[in-house]
């Protein structure tokens, strides 16, 4: 195996639980080159990706015509590949996977795809998608190590520019900080209301972090369109530090340095268990399991209506201080 490609419809998280997959691929076949085809939105999460050497675009999604397709088949067909392992599910795509030529092609069974693959694989039930994903659909190219953790290489220079955020919020290396993530509008957007935290209950668990530990500073992230959402906890919390990081590697690399982080289901929650940071993730509707790993340092609490909104942020601070 020289050339392999994986085919990852979805968002930044979908591609983060892809990951462990893609590392055993090239823990597997170390002289190959390793390659995804992804979603326009999903291309920043390969920013802190150790193993992808080329990311193609194409929109799983729809909104795409003939010259959209052939581009995608032509890229394919030109690298020679010698399998692929697909997440897509749609009839069409099949018509491209046959169209694309690659010797191997792996992929779930039971989906309108499936006639198109060479390898077509039952699910499992393991709940947690990465390892799912791993354990299933790499059994054909005669993977059969353990899942690895999640994990990312965040770039020297995002290293850096987390060390001048730290100065300049007059934080402490040594002593830490909490992280607050609440999640960015675009993850508000795509997964609703029942996924977004109100901003009183992100103003009182803020102040029950800051009555509990005062010495400890409590740091929200916040993206440059999200300003006017968080601007009111942040008039109402005196002390809060905020910063601004313009891109997953910079997320990541202050994640890094927190005692903890609290947030909702998201991008960054990825990024915590990455990182092994101590992580306290809220959720809605989403069953925890299928996204968290079984690890006693990443702690799901669950609202029992659905809606995140609807967890007291009293339960969040018994939870974290282990009452």
């Amino acid at each position: 195996m020289t050339r392999l490609l994986a085919l990852i419809p979805g968002g930044i998280g979908d591609q983060f639980l892809c990951f462990p997959m893609l590392e055993s691929l090239q823990q597997q076949y170390p002289q190959a080159k390793i390659d995804v085809v992804v979603e326009p939105r999903a291309k920043a999460a390969y920013r802190v990706n150790r193993v992808v050497q080329t990311v193609l675009i194409y929109n799983f999604q729809g909104n795409t015509g003939p010259a959209d397709w052939g581009n995608l088949v032509g890229a394919v067909r030109e690298r020679e590949y010698d399998a692929l392992v697909t997440l897509d599910q749609k009839w069409f795509g099949g018509i491209l996977l046959w169209l694309m030529a690659v010797p191997k092609r792996i992929g779930y069974a039971g989906l309108p795809n499936s006639k198109f693959l060479t390898h077509a694989i039952a699910p499992t039930s393991q709940p947690y998608l990465a390892a799912r994903y791993h354990d299933d659909l790499l059994k054909p190219l005669g993977v059969t190590r353990e899942c690895p953790a999640l994990s990312i290489n965040v770039p020297r220079k995002d290293i850096e520019w987390t060390e001048g955020e730290i100065k300049r919020l007059e934080l402490s290396p040594e002593a830490g900080y909490v992280l607050i993530h609440g999640g960015l509008l675009s993850d508000r957007e795509s997964k609703g209301l029942s996924n977004t935290y109100s901003v009183s209950s992100w103003q009182a668990l803020i102040k029950g972090f800051q009555d509990r530990q005062p010495d400890l500073p409590v740091v929200l992230v916040q993206a440059p369109n999200d300003r006017p959402w968080f601007q009111p906890i942040v008039e109402d919390c005196p002390g809060l530090k905020v910063s601004t990081p313009e891109d997953l590697g910079k997320t990541a690399a202050l994640i890094a340095g927190a005692k903890l982080m609290v947030c909702t289901d998201s991008n960054a929650m990825h990024l915590a268990v990455a990182l092994g940071t101590y992580l306290f993730a809220l959720f809605g509707s989403t069953a925890p399991e299928r996204v968290l790993p079984q690890d006693e340092r990443f702690v799901a609490l669950r609202s029992q209506t659905g809606q995140v909104t609807d967890i007291p942020p009293i339960q969040v601070l018994e939870k974290i201080w282990g009452k």
